[in-house]
């Protein structure tokens, strides 16, 4: 019996450490990349980044063994770093490519690939496909594996990447204005990130969970509330006039109050919009995920721009920043890119003009987001993940899709559903403006149910009903 075909899910490869994540399986992935960076034309430059997880300098150095063996001229960075470094160090170095060793925000066990083409963004679809195929053709006695020698250089990537920030917002103005700023690093690898690039003047940067800790600590890296129990109590304790916290690998961010409340993911997306457009004055369409706030559609009116709405992952996010040349890019999970920088997320850059934010309307963020919600109306939020057996995912994955196909709703908590998309799962959209979704996840063995309406009971009416179609147990989501 052979081994399971290497798939790439939302973005990446990921599995079990010693399971399907082994330095066999990583080899293959290594040379099928490998293969694919030399047909992008004469003497391509490959980068390699890691994160904090468990054996990530050892993984790491393994794809840089490989990448020698086939004559590819590599840089790999000198510490973990946050994926979007990587992705910036692709398009600064004129790279081919990279690959970046982190299973993101999944749990402890895991560990993956994710893989950046030239332009710095997810790989498309088409990419993804043709790496699938050549690591499929692939046995151990495909792989060439050199020593690391002159072709492989240790590099440090902060100071381009912090230039590159430098371009995106004031530090000066931020460094000089006695901001307390709590970073929730959650073992990742963004530690050292905003702590350096705030540094210098009257604003101090508090750091949490900035040490080693694969373990992370017993809580998956995802900066959702059910795993920001210290950074609340910190930030409700007052001193404080905003709390960044990343996930594992930097490129998801979660925002905490002055008063130690989080703003869920929507709203910072909604933030983030009128921000951009209402204090910075870009204008541009902006896209996001199906499971993403219909704030946008309100705001995009009053300032007469495009909303485009793409299926879940940035691999679907970002080709489309690109060909409307978006302002801003957005998904639920706390991914958010920006015209100007890379088209992928950026958990630090986020964090940043949250910062400015602040600084530019001269008030904190519990008054700004009043101020959105004044305008916008009354907006709630909620997710919830029913946890499936690994073992029996694949097939139970597509008995609930079946259920979902035979059993569609015609109304959802009382409300009639008056438009659904099926194209990454199920999205109703409702008669009161309110929506709710169904999504199977492809990184873990998920089912993910979302849902925003006026209020947390209209909420929590509509999740209830999605899960008694299915009939699954679960949990919340924050």
């Amino acid at each position: 019996m052979g081994q399971p075909a290497i798939k790439f899910g939302t973005d990446g490869w990921r599995g079990v450490i010693a399971d399907d994540f082994t330095f066999a399986n990583l080899r293959l992935v290594a040379q099928g990349v490998a293969d694919y960076l030399k047909t992008k034309g004469p003497d391509p430059l490959a980068v390699i980044g890691y994160d904090c997880r468990f054996g990530a300098e050892a993984f790491s150095d393994e794809v840089a063994r490989v990448f020698a063996g086939n004559g590819l001229r590599t840089l790999i960075f000198d510490r973990p770093s946050p994926t979007q470094v990587a992705s910036w160090t692709v398009i600064d170095r004129k790279a081919a490519g990279a690959v970046a060793i982190t299973a993101s925000h999944n749990p402890y066990l895991f560990n993956g690939v994710k893989y950046k083409p030239e332009t710095g963004s997810s790989a498309p679809t088409e990419v993804i496909h043709e790496l699938e195929q050549r690591i499929a053709r692939l046995d151990a006695g495909s792989v060439k594996r050199g020593e690391r020698d002159s072709l492989v250089e240790v590099y440090n990537p902060m100071p381009p990447y912090f230039e590159q920030i430098g371009r995106m917002v004031d530090l000066d103005t931020l460094r000089g204005s006695s901001l307390k700023v709590l970073h929730e690093c959650m073992y990742g690898s963004g530690y050292g990130y905003l702590s350096g690039l705030l540094e210098g003047g009257s604003t101090r940067v508090v750091e949490l969970h900035a040490d080693r800790n694969p373990y992370f600590g017993g809580v998956n890296p995802e900066p959702i509330t059910p795993n920001l129990g210290a950074a609340l109590a910190t930030m409700k304790s007052g001193g404080y006039d905003l709390c960044i916290a990343t996930d594992g690998d930097a490129d998801r961010v979660g925002i905490i109050d002055e008063g130690g409340r989080f703003i869920n993911q929507l709203q910072v997306y909604a933030l983030l919009m009128l921000y951009l457009f209402e204090v910075r004055g870009w204008r541009g369409p902006v896209v996001r995920a199906l499971n993403m706030t219909s704030m946008a559609d309100q705001l995009a009116k009053e300032f007469g721009v495009e909303v485009y709405e793409v299926p879940v992952g940035f691999k679907f996010v970002a080709p489309k920043m690109m060909e409307s040349d978006a302002v801003l890019g957005g998904e639920e999970s706390g991914g958010f890119g920006f015209r100007g920088h890379i088209p992928e997320r950026d958990g630090i850059l986020a964090g940043l003009f949250f910062a400015d934010m602040i600084v530019r309307n001269k008030k904190p963020i519990s008054e700004i987001l009043a101020d959105l919600e004044r305008r916008v109306g009354p907006h709630s939020y909620d997710r919830r993940d029913l946890r499936m057996p690994r073992e029996t995912y694949d097939h139970d994955r597509e008995v609930i899709l079946k259920t979902m196909r035979e059993h569609e709703p015609k109304t959802i908590a009382g409300v009639k559903v008056v438009r659904v998309r099926d194209d990454d799962g199920f999205k109703f959209y409702l008669a009161d403006g309110s929506w709710a979704l169904l999504r199977v996840s492809g990184t873990e063995p998920l089912v993910r149910l979302y849902s925003e309406a006026e209020s947390k009971e209209a909420v929590e009416k509509r999740l209830d009903t999605l899960q008694d179609i299915i009939g699954v147990g679960g949990e919340g989501g924050g």
